[in-house]
């Protein structure tokens, strides 16, 4: 009788603890990176500032990426930015201006192009390289991610996200500061197929308490897994961004 009893007990306390163990916050975090991304590719973004009087500017750009920590951007356009290129290898960052001649540094919290998206949201990483998820919550049709940076230099101390439960995308993101302050909500929309097996998000919309009235927008296309050589990533390669189109 006693026998029995315990191994009754011990299955329901299986059944009452293994689905908080079911889900592994990082390895979650990880595939939601691969789902947004191929682990190396390139893209061609377009990133619109509103102001609140709704004027506008838009910059152009085309980015390759490698890796977690690894990617570089040359814009497009406009004219007075074309030819400009930035490169981030971890939370190193640099910026090339044509007729300075040489790459200078530049921080995550800056933004090269204005409006709300920083340089940490423009040279976004894998989610995975910067941030630890602390714990999962299930939510109707969405998991939330508690995200914790790894370190200080990270542009956000901690980081919500809501994921789609099926397609483990990102529809949410919340950004916070070490004090708890909300920075800014980062909503993630229309899904596209880019092809080659990529399905993401095609458009990302940005808008804070900070900034009343302000808002940013980027749009993705041409997202494709490309294998890149690691000379890309290099400061002495920031001017030669454009052979890889």
């Amino acid at each position: 009788m006693k026998r029995g009893f315990f191994i009754g007990a011990v299955m329901f306390f299986v059944a009452i603890v293994s689905p908080a163990l079911a889900i592994d916050g990082n390895e979650l975090l990880e595939k939601v990176d691969r789902n947004l991304n191929p682990e190396s590719f390139e893209m061609y973004r377009k990133l619109i500032n509103v102001e609140p009087d709704g004027s506008k500017k838009e910059y152009i750009m085309y980015s390759v990426k490698k890796g977690k920590d690894k990617i570089a951007s040359l814009y497009l356009s406009p004219a007075s930015e074309k030819g400009r290129s930035t490169l981030r290898i971890g939370e190193n960052m640099w910026l090339y201006i044509p007729n300075v001649g040489r790459p200078i540094r530049i921080t995550s919290m800056q933004s090269v192009t204005g409006g709300i998206f920083n340089n940490a949201d423009i040279m976004r990483l894998d989610y995975s390289a910067e941030y630890h998820c602390e714990k999962v919550e299930k939510e109707e049709g969405r998991h939330l991610l508690h995200l914790k940076a790894k370190t200080k230099t990270v542009a956000y101390d901690r980081v919500k996200m809501w994921a789609d439960h099926k397609k483990l995308l990102p529809t949410k993101i919340e950004c916070y500061v070490s004090s708890g302050m909300l920075l800014k909500t980062l909503h993630f929309k229309e899904i596209k197929a880019f092809g080659g097996g990529v399905v993401r998000p095609s458009v990302i919309e940005t808008d804070s308490p900070l900034h009343k009235g302000y808002k940013s927008i980027m749009i993705f296309a041409k997202v494709k897994a490309m294998d890149l050589k690691d000379e890309v990533f290099t400061l002495t390669f920031m001017p030669k961004l454009e052979s890889l189109r």
